[in-house]
Order: structure tokens, then C-alpha cells, then sequence
């Protein structure tokens, strides 16, 4: 951005020289010459061409800037919530783990303890939710990376002139 603000301003900074160096010129001691004047206007409109020609270019990027920024923005959103439904199948997966622990030692004592098997069933279920949920999250995370490349799928392929030389 600052490149062009730059090319911009060396730009208008030449244009404004040739233009005080040709009003010199232009009025010499016979008057303004025609041809001059006719280079002086040319090289005005030139210069607004370009000027113009800078403001779409940096208007351009800008815009591309910001859906760029947008699109940063939706990735880390959805890698927060995966990272949080992957948090939440480790918990469940370590209650899980102390769950089956508790009923095998209860086992070994001879000890049948519903209320163990009913808290190893529970933890069971909340890791196969968590792990339910961490799917859909990292299902949505590809889908919206694979959404533009599909996008563009359908569009016939067109060279670049880099490609053609």
C-alpha cells in the first residue's frame, strides 16, 4: 500500500516539475507555443490517468485486504471450536479411563457395583457426544476450506500470459 502511495507521490511530483519547466518554456519571449501548451495538457491528462488509475488499484486492495482479513477471521473461529471439541473428547476420554479403572478393581474385589458400571456407561456416552461434536467441527473446518477450491472447479481454466511465454 505505501508502494503506491509512494509511486503516486514521485508521480505527481515529476508531472508538477515537467509542468513548471514547460510554463517556463511556453512563455518565452514570442508567447506561448502552441505545440508546448498542446504537451503540457497531454502530459496533465496523462498524469490524471495515472493518479486515477493508483486510486483504483489501492481501492482494489484494499477491498482484498478485508476479504482476506474476513476469511483469516472464519478460519480462526472454527479452529477455536474444534480445538474446543477436542478438548472436551480428552476429558471425556480421561473420565472414561478413571470409570473402566474403578470397575476393574472393583472386579478384582468380587465387588459388582452398579453405580460404577452406570458412571462408566455415562462417561462412555460424553466421549462418543465430545467425539461427535469434534467431528462435525473438523467436517465444517474442511468443508469451508474445500468450498472456494470447488467454487472454482466449474470455471474453465484460463493460462496466464506468465504461462503462455
Amino acid at each position: 500500500m505505501s508502494n503506491i502511495d509512494e509511486l503516486q507521490r514521485r508521480i505527481t511530483a515529476a508531472m508538477d516539475r515537467v509542468a513548471g519547466g514547460l510554463d517556463k518554456l511556453a512563455t518565452g519571449p514570442s508567447g506561448p507555443d502552441p505545440e508546448m501548451v498542446q504537451l503540457l495538457e497531454d502530459e496533465r491528462t496523462a498524469n490524471a490517468q495515472l493518479n486515477e488509475r493508483v486510486r483504483a488499484l489501492k481501492t482494489q486492495s484494499d477491498a482484498e485486504l478485508g476479504r482476506l482479513r474476513a476469511k483469516v477471521e472464519e478460519g480462526e473461529t472454527r479452529m477455536a471450536q474444534l480445538d474446543v471439541e477436542l478438548q472436551r473428547v480428552r476429558r471425556a476420554n480421561v473420565q472414561l479411563s478413571e470409570a473402566c479403572e474403578a470397575l476393574r478393581e472393583a472386579n478384582q474385589e468380587g465387588v459388582g457395583e452398579p453405580h460404577l458400571i452406570n458412571k462408566a456407561m455415562l462417561a462412555e456416552l460424553e466421549g462418543l457426544r465430545a467425539a461427535r461434536a469434534s467431528d462435525v467441527a473438523e467436517t465444517s473446518a474442511i468443508l469451508a476450506a474445500l468450498t472456494p477450491l470447488l467454487d472454482t472447479a466449474g470455471e474453465p481454466y484460463e493460462p496466464s500470459n506468465e504461462e503462455n511465454a
